[in-house]
């Protein structure tokens, strides 16, 4: 349509190319086509603060970045400069690296509840470290989920809890249970059914809805008594809730936890740290069984690491996880003032922490609407701006905000006709798909 960011045809081309050697058309699911609009660019070439170009030269202000990896902003200059230095010096070496130390006293600087820390490059891996690690310590095999939390790991123990199941044995799926977030007593009939079995629960500290009182900490109490491990996953909250993370913020301190997503910027560096007794199990100054805890090639590239430490410092000098919350609050205004104007309140909404915040779509029956969500963002990129969520990093200034709540507004005009007249009508291509489903 005349009002789309303008796309040639090498867009089309680029996007046959991409799916013609990469499954799905991108390495990670929720980058891929079916969590688009038809109207999304296709291929992203250069970012800079909070703004993003395609390969036609369209300019977006983007939300989410990087799968929120991007805390900073892209191309953050003190960050950059940090990787570059360290690569004039070499990526990769036979032994450790004098900036893997630095790095994990930088971490364990922040991070106080944890004794120990060990590098890796994605939150799969890290979670996976840490089940296995909680497998090896208490003899155990049964792991226990939150439900509600959307993503853990690529690998089985999670995956076969979701119905993207393909390829999973199902004595593996077994081995993993669930609960629900603020259900205390439904962990503690876990316990009891599976007396002996549960060797660690998995959970994030607070998603959209925030802990109630003691909830937390009563889990860490459960997990001691009854001889289990209590993992949090900051991947998210580590950066956006507190310096310290989210069990800083609560007052609970997690036998293990695991970070990554914006600790280096969008470089690849994740994190599992915990208690010395636990991490010093994948360590070689014990007389117990080896556990072959992390073992990458490229975990600690130093360039990687370099990063890390210099995202953690603009963290320490500056009050970046503030100003997330102040930015993420005006936005939020703004959209909650749209939405009212729009006479849409009730199936559109906003959600979350301010420096994490996401938004619903509902259709007429109140019922989420992956179409009408396909129409949201659809909407938006009209208005160029990419937000599978509204997640803002340090550099989402007063004008990238302002742009946002005009292009909401915009949108929502169109979302109350399609309330109206029904959404097809309004959609310039297909629907919008969930991650997990069984067939494409």
């Amino acid at each position: 349509m005349s009002d789309d960011p303008v796309a040639t045809p090498d867009q089309a081309a680029l996007r046959e190319r991409l799916h013609a050697v990469i499954p799905g058309g991108a390495h990670t699911y929720a980058k891929g086509d079916d969590q688009w609009p038809a109207n999304a660019p296709a291929l992203l070439v250069r970012g800079q603060g909070c703004r993003v170009w395609d390969v036609d030269g369209n300019e977006f202000v983007e939300y989410g970045m990087g799968l929120r990896a991007v805390g900073l902003g892209h191309a953050y200059p003190a960050v950059v400069a940090a990787a570059e230095q360290a690569l004039r010096d070499g990526a990769n070496f036979t032994r450790p690296s004098l900036v893997e130390l630095e790095c994990a006293e930088a971490f364990l600087d922040i991070v106080t509840g944890a004794e120990m820390v060990k590098f890796t490059k994605d939150g799969s891996s890290a979670n996976t470290a840490a089940v296995k690690l909680a497998r090896a310590h208490t003899g155990r095999d049964l792991v226990v989920l939150c439900s509600q939390h959307p993503f853990f790991s690529y690998d089985d123990w999670f995956i076969g809890t979701t119905p993207v199941d393909a390829g999973i044995p199902a004595a593996v799926a077994a081995l993993t249970l669930t609960f629900s977030y603020n259900d205390l007593p439904a962990l503690e009939d876990l316990f009891r059914r599976h007396s002996g079995r549960i060797a660690c629960v998995v959970l994030e500290p607070e998603r959209d809805q925030r802990p109630e009182a003691g909830f937390l900490q009563g889990i860490a109490d459960l997990c001691r008594r009854e001889g289990a491990v209590f993992v949090l996953d900051e991947m998210i909250t580590g950066f956006r809730w507190q310096l310290g993370g989210a069990q800083a913020q609560y007052g609970v301190v997690p036998d293990l936890s695991t970070f990554g997503k914006a600790m280096a910027n969008g470089f690849a560096v994740s994190a599992l740290a915990g208690r010395r007794e636990l991490m010093e199990r994948g360590g070689i100054r014990h007389d117990g069984p080896r556990v072959f805890l992390l073992s990458t090639t490229h975990g600690a590239e130093t360039h990687g690491l370099a990063a890390a430490i210099a995202t953690m410092g603009v963290y320490r000098e500056r009050d970046v996880i503030g100003y997330l919350h102040d930015a993420g609050r005006e936005l939020r205004t703004g959209v909650e003032a749209a939405i009212a104007a729009a006479g849409v309140e009730g199936f559109v909404g906003v959600g979350g922490r301010d420096s994490n915040l996401g938004y619903r779509t509902l259709d007429q029956e109140g019922r989420p609407s992956q179409p009408f969500r396909t129409l949201f963002l659809q909407e938006l990129v009209r208005g160029g701006v990419l937000a599978p969520s509204f997640v803002v990093s340090y550099s989402h200034d007063e004008d990238a905000i302002r742009q946002t709540i005009e292009a909401v507004e915009r949108a929502l005009a169109v979302y109350r006709r399609a309330l109206d007249d029904g959404v097809e009508r309004y959609l310039s291509g297909p629907s919008v798909k969930p991650v997990y489903r069984r067939f494409n």
